[in-house]
């Protein structure tokens, strides 16, 4: 009756590259802050 669930590794790499991207991203967005004041530079 019970279906073991496995998990395909492409979908946990895609995972991580996603959360290591995002994690990227958000440096890069406190590190403008920091520099110009700024969320977006260049954008008011």
């Amino acid at each position: 009756m019970s279906k073991i669930k496995t998990i395909e590794k492409e979908k946990v790499v895609a995972e991580q590259l996603n959360g290591r991207f995002a994690m990227l991203v958000f440096i890069a967005a406190v590190g403008a802050y920091l520099t110009t004041g700024q969320i977006i530079p260049g954008i008011v």
